[in-house]
């Protein structure tokens, strides 16, 4: 999927969010905006959800999130797709990124994945995902 020669594969896979009121938040995203349920996890603060937004790219929502405004709104990380975590990481290693997250298998529900995290030049958290 995708034709990205560097990290291999492609696009955005998912942009992740922590709110306060995980049920309205779904709410909204899925009878305001459309988006359909991909997979949900856990329970309580530990909830999450991938949400389809109409074309295969995803917006994650996580429970947990502190009350009220937040300056730079909710947003945790953004997850690029790749056909190859353990290679895509070794790519922003080598541009003098942090790693914040060495390679491993997460399970997301039924959706099976290998991801990393690492630090951006400015301080962002990137998230590579590959799908199994």
């Amino acid at each position: 999927m995708g034709n990205n020669r560097v990290i291999g594969g492609g696009g955005i896979h998912h942009a992740a969010i922590r709110v306060h009121d995980f049920d309205a938040s779904v709410k909204f995203y899925t009878e305001v905006l459309g988006f359909t349920e991909r997979v949900r996890w856990g329970e309580g603060d530990k909830r999450g959800i991938l949400l389809d937004t109409g074309d295969g790219n995803y917006l994650e929502i996580f429970a947990g999130g502190a009350p009220g405004p937040k300056p730079e709104g909710a947003f945790l990380h953004l997850a690029l797709r790749t056909d190859d975590v353990d290679a895509a990481i070794e790519v922003a290693r080598a541009a003098g990124m942090e790693v914040t997250v060495e390679p491993k298998d997460v399970s997301l529900g039924p959706v099976q994945a290998r991801v990393a995290f690492f630090k951006g030049p400015d301080g962002e958290t990137i998230e590579f995902f590959q799908e199994r």
